[in-house]
Protein backbone atom coordinates (compact mmCIF):
# COMPACT_ATOMS: atom_id res chain seq x y z
CA UNK A 1 0.00 0.00 0.00
CA UNK A 2 1.31 3.97 -0.81
CA UNK A 3 0.55 6.47 0.31
CA UNK A 4 -2.42 7.15 -1.93
CA UNK A 5 -3.80 4.15 -3.43
CA UNK A 6 -4.29 0.38 -2.10
CA UNK A 7 -3.05 -2.48 -4.75
CA UNK A 8 -5.69 -5.27 -5.38
CA UNK A 9 -4.73 -8.32 -3.75
CA UNK A 10 -5.18 -10.97 -6.23
CA UNK A 11 -2.76 -12.95 -9.13
CA UNK A 12 -4.22 -10.71 -11.59
CA UNK A 13 -2.17 -11.70 -15.06
CA UNK A 14 1.06 -9.42 -15.31
CA UNK A 15 0.39 -6.06 -17.28
CA UNK A 16 -3.03 -5.98 -15.20
CA UNK A 17 -3.10 -2.98 -12.71
CA UNK A 18 -5.73 -2.23 -10.74
CA UNK A 19 -6.35 -0.78 -6.72
CA UNK A 20 -8.83 1.71 -5.22
CA UNK A 21 -7.16 5.36 -4.07
CA UNK A 22 -7.16 6.46 -0.63
CA UNK A 23 -7.93 9.30 0.94
CA UNK A 24 -5.12 10.68 1.78
CA UNK A 25 -2.37 12.89 -0.14
CA UNK A 26 -4.52 15.29 -2.11
CA UNK A 27 -5.31 19.04 -1.89
CA UNK A 28 -9.36 19.07 -1.34
CA UNK A 29 -9.93 20.75 2.28
CA UNK A 30 -12.86 20.71 4.56
CA UNK A 31 -15.33 17.54 4.21
CA UNK A 32 -13.12 16.48 0.99
CA UNK A 33 -9.92 16.07 2.69
CA UNK A 34 -7.54 15.26 1.30
CA UNK A 35 -7.27 13.27 -2.22
CA UNK A 36 -11.80 13.42 -3.08
CA UNK A 37 -11.70 12.75 -7.58
CA UNK A 38 -15.79 12.98 -7.24
CA UNK A 39 -16.57 16.53 -9.35
CA UNK A 40 -20.34 15.92 -8.22
CA UNK A 41 -19.94 16.06 -4.24
CA UNK A 42 -19.52 20.26 -3.92
CA UNK A 43 -15.99 20.35 -3.95
CA UNK A 44 -13.74 22.78 -5.52
CA UNK A 45 -13.07 21.60 -9.30
CA UNK A 46 -10.12 23.07 -9.40
CA UNK A 47 -8.86 20.71 -6.11
CA UNK A 48 -10.61 17.71 -7.57
CA UNK A 49 -8.83 18.78 -11.11
CA UNK A 50 -5.22 18.48 -9.21
CA UNK A 51 -6.29 15.22 -7.47
CA UNK A 52 -7.03 13.03 -10.62
CA UNK A 53 -3.83 14.51 -11.84
CA UNK A 54 -1.78 13.59 -8.55
CA UNK A 55 -3.40 10.03 -9.43
CA UNK A 56 -2.75 9.23 -12.15
CA UNK A 57 1.02 9.87 -11.72
CA UNK A 58 1.06 8.44 -8.14
CA UNK A 59 -0.57 5.28 -9.79
CA UNK A 60 1.24 5.54 -13.01
CA UNK A 61 -2.32 5.63 -15.20
CA UNK A 62 -1.41 5.52 -18.87
CA UNK A 63 -4.08 7.44 -19.47
CA UNK A 64 -6.69 9.64 -17.26
CA UNK A 65 -9.62 7.56 -16.32
CA UNK A 66 -12.78 6.89 -17.86
CA UNK A 67 -14.98 8.76 -15.57
CA UNK A 68 -18.34 7.52 -15.62
CA UNK A 69 -21.66 9.36 -14.46
CA UNK A 70 -23.13 7.25 -12.31
CA UNK A 71 -26.60 6.51 -11.25
CA UNK A 72 -26.51 3.36 -9.21
CA UNK A 73 -28.51 1.51 -12.13
CA UNK A 74 -26.98 -1.13 -14.23
CA UNK A 75 -26.03 0.71 -17.29
CA UNK A 76 -22.27 -0.95 -18.58
CA UNK A 77 -20.16 1.43 -20.66
CA UNK A 78 -17.43 0.58 -23.13
CA UNK A 79 -13.91 1.50 -22.95
CA UNK A 80 -14.78 3.22 -26.45
CA UNK A 81 -17.74 5.06 -24.61
CA UNK A 82 -18.22 8.65 -25.37
CA UNK A 83 -16.87 10.85 -22.23
CA UNK A 84 -18.67 10.22 -18.81
CA UNK A 85 -21.47 8.36 -19.79
CA UNK A 86 -24.62 7.49 -17.54
CA UNK A 87 -23.21 3.94 -16.24
CA UNK A 88 -21.80 2.16 -13.26
CA UNK A 89 -19.90 -0.30 -15.33
CA UNK A 90 -17.13 -0.20 -17.24
CA UNK A 91 -15.20 -2.98 -19.49
CA UNK A 92 -12.60 -3.13 -22.15
CA UNK A 93 -10.57 -5.08 -24.30
CA UNK A 94 -8.29 -2.15 -25.28
CA UNK A 95 -4.84 -1.56 -23.44
CA UNK A 96 -4.13 1.03 -22.17
CA UNK A 97 -7.61 2.33 -21.29
CA UNK A 98 -8.27 3.12 -17.39
CA UNK A 99 -11.85 1.74 -16.31
CA UNK A 100 -12.60 3.34 -13.04
CA UNK A 101 -16.09 4.23 -10.46
CA UNK A 102 -16.06 6.19 -7.75
CA UNK A 103 -17.27 4.77 -4.22
CA UNK A 104 -17.81 5.86 -0.71
CA UNK A 105 -19.52 3.22 0.61
CA UNK A 106 -20.66 1.59 -2.16
CA UNK A 107 -18.35 -1.96 -3.50
CA UNK A 108 -16.13 -1.55 -5.85
CA UNK A 109 -15.93 -5.15 -8.39
CA UNK A 110 -12.85 -5.16 -10.39
CA UNK A 111 -13.17 -8.06 -13.04
CA UNK A 112 -10.21 -9.38 -15.38
CA UNK A 113 -10.12 -12.59 -17.60
CA UNK A 114 -7.22 -15.12 -17.05
CA UNK A 115 -6.13 -14.29 -20.31
CA UNK A 116 -5.65 -10.66 -19.50
CA UNK A 117 -7.31 -9.63 -22.55
CA UNK A 118 -11.28 -8.40 -21.11
CA UNK A 119 -11.08 -6.06 -17.85
CA UNK A 120 -14.15 -4.29 -16.04
CA UNK A 121 -15.07 -2.34 -13.09
CA UNK A 122 -18.41 -1.99 -11.98
CA UNK A 123 -19.94 0.44 -8.48
CA UNK A 124 -22.51 -1.60 -6.65
CA UNK A 125 -24.42 -0.32 -3.69
CA UNK A 126 -26.87 -2.39 -2.38
CA UNK A 127 -29.62 -1.33 -5.71
CA UNK A 128 -27.01 -2.18 -7.42
CA UNK A 129 -26.07 -5.66 -6.61
CA UNK A 130 -30.56 -6.32 -6.36
CA UNK A 131 -30.82 -5.11 -9.79
CA UNK A 132 -28.25 -6.95 -11.55
CA UNK A 133 -25.13 -4.80 -12.09
CA UNK A 134 -22.60 -7.76 -11.91
CA UNK A 135 -24.99 -9.79 -14.12
CA UNK A 136 -24.94 -7.25 -16.83
CA UNK A 137 -20.79 -6.29 -16.40
CA UNK A 138 -20.21 -10.00 -16.78
CA UNK A 139 -22.56 -10.25 -19.63
CA UNK A 140 -20.46 -7.22 -21.17
CA UNK A 141 -17.41 -9.17 -20.69
CA UNK A 142 -18.77 -11.70 -23.26
CA UNK A 143 -15.76 -14.51 -22.64
CA UNK A 144 -16.50 -17.44 -20.28
CA UNK A 145 -17.18 -16.13 -16.50
CA UNK A 146 -15.48 -19.65 -15.29
CA UNK A 147 -12.44 -18.00 -16.34
CA UNK A 148 -12.89 -14.58 -14.47
CA UNK A 149 -11.46 -13.05 -11.39
CA UNK A 150 -12.84 -10.62 -9.39
CA UNK A 151 -10.92 -8.12 -6.86
CA UNK A 152 -13.53 -6.52 -3.99
CA UNK A 153 -12.62 -3.38 -3.20
CA UNK A 154 -12.95 -1.48 -0.09
CA UNK A 155 -16.70 -1.46 0.98
CA UNK A 156 -18.85 -0.66 4.29
CA UNK A 157 -18.67 -4.05 6.71
CA UNK A 158 -21.53 -5.97 7.74
CA UNK A 159 -21.22 -4.70 11.21
CA UNK A 160 -21.64 -0.83 9.94
CA UNK A 161 -24.56 -1.45 7.20
CA UNK A 162 -27.83 -1.00 8.32
CA UNK A 163 -31.12 -1.93 5.92
CA UNK A 164 -34.63 -1.80 5.92
CA UNK A 165 -36.76 -5.12 5.95
CA UNK A 166 -37.73 -3.89 2.02
CA UNK A 167 -34.46 -4.18 1.15
CA UNK A 168 -33.64 -7.37 2.54
CA UNK A 169 -36.69 -8.66 1.13
CA UNK A 170 -35.56 -7.64 -2.40
CA UNK A 171 -32.66 -9.70 -2.19
CA UNK A 172 -34.16 -12.66 -0.20
CA UNK A 173 -36.95 -12.46 -3.35
CA UNK A 174 -34.61 -13.22 -5.84
CA UNK A 175 -32.64 -15.96 -4.07
CA UNK A 176 -33.62 -17.39 -0.52
CA UNK A 177 -30.31 -17.74 0.26
CA UNK A 178 -29.03 -14.18 0.31
CA UNK A 179 -31.12 -14.33 3.75
CA UNK A 180 -27.28 -15.55 4.81
CA UNK A 181 -26.05 -12.15 4.02
CA UNK A 182 -28.35 -10.33 6.72
CA UNK A 183 -27.90 -10.25 10.30
CA UNK A 184 -31.07 -8.77 12.59
CA UNK A 185 -30.04 -6.26 14.82
CA UNK A 186 -31.70 -4.53 18.26
CA UNK A 187 -33.59 -2.07 16.24
CA UNK A 188 -35.60 -3.91 14.43
CA UNK A 189 -33.71 -3.82 11.04
CA UNK A 190 -30.62 -5.20 9.49
CA UNK A 191 -27.04 -5.52 8.84
CA UNK A 192 -25.94 -5.98 5.43
CA UNK A 193 -23.38 -7.93 4.16
CA UNK A 194 -22.54 -6.51 0.67
CA UNK A 195 -19.45 -8.62 0.50
CA UNK A 196 -21.32 -11.85 0.65
CA UNK A 197 -24.30 -10.59 -1.25
CA UNK A 198 -21.79 -9.41 -3.98
CA UNK A 199 -20.12 -13.04 -3.76
CA UNK A 200 -23.30 -14.80 -4.52
CA UNK A 201 -23.57 -12.97 -7.16
CA UNK A 202 -20.67 -13.22 -8.62
CA UNK A 203 -20.93 -16.97 -7.83
CA UNK A 204 -24.00 -16.97 -9.95
CA UNK A 205 -22.50 -15.79 -12.80
CA UNK A 206 -20.13 -18.61 -12.92
CA UNK A 207 -17.07 -16.35 -11.47
CA UNK A 208 -16.24 -18.50 -8.26
CA UNK A 209 -12.34 -17.32 -8.02
CA UNK A 210 -13.11 -13.68 -5.63
CA UNK A 211 -10.63 -12.21 -3.75
CA UNK A 212 -10.70 -9.52 -1.11
CA UNK A 213 -13.46 -8.13 0.65
CA UNK A 214 -11.69 -7.57 4.19
CA UNK A 215 -11.98 -4.00 4.38
CA UNK A 216 -14.50 -1.25 6.14
CA UNK A 217 -14.84 2.21 4.82
CA UNK A 218 -16.55 3.41 7.47
CA UNK A 219 -14.58 2.32 9.91
CA UNK A 220 -11.19 3.24 8.71
CA UNK A 221 -11.56 7.24 8.82
CA UNK A 222 -8.01 7.95 8.05
CA UNK A 223 -7.94 5.71 5.02
CA UNK A 224 -11.10 5.69 3.40
CA UNK A 225 -13.92 8.49 2.59
CA UNK A 226 -17.62 7.17 4.05
CA UNK A 227 -21.03 8.72 2.98
CA UNK A 228 -22.85 6.71 5.79
CA UNK A 229 -20.52 7.89 8.61
CA UNK A 230 -20.01 11.74 7.21
CA UNK A 231 -22.71 12.65 5.17
CA UNK A 232 -20.67 15.30 2.70
CA UNK A 233 -17.53 13.55 1.98
CA UNK A 234 -15.11 12.93 -1.19
CA UNK A 235 -14.76 9.62 -2.98
CA UNK A 236 -12.26 7.22 -3.54
CA UNK A 237 -11.79 6.00 -7.27
CA UNK A 238 -11.45 1.99 -7.80
CA UNK A 239 -9.29 1.23 -11.30
CA UNK A 240 -8.33 -1.04 -13.66
CA UNK A 241 -6.57 -1.28 -17.20
CA UNK A 242 -4.29 -3.31 -19.19
CA UNK A 243 -0.70 -2.25 -19.58
CA UNK A 244 -0.30 -1.57 -23.50
CA UNK A 245 2.56 -4.19 -25.00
Amino acid sequence: MSETWLRADWPALDGVVAGTTLRAGGCSSGPYKSLNLGSHVGDDPHAVARNRELIRNACDLPAEPRWLRQVHGTAVASGTSLPEPEADAMHTELPGVVCAVLTADCLPVVLAARTGRSIAVAHAGWRGLADGILEETVAAMACDARRLQAWLGPAISQAAFEVSEEVRQRFVEQDAGAAADFRPNARGRWQADLYGLARRRLAGCGVTEVYGGGRCTYGEPLQFFSYRRDGVCGRMATFVFRHVA
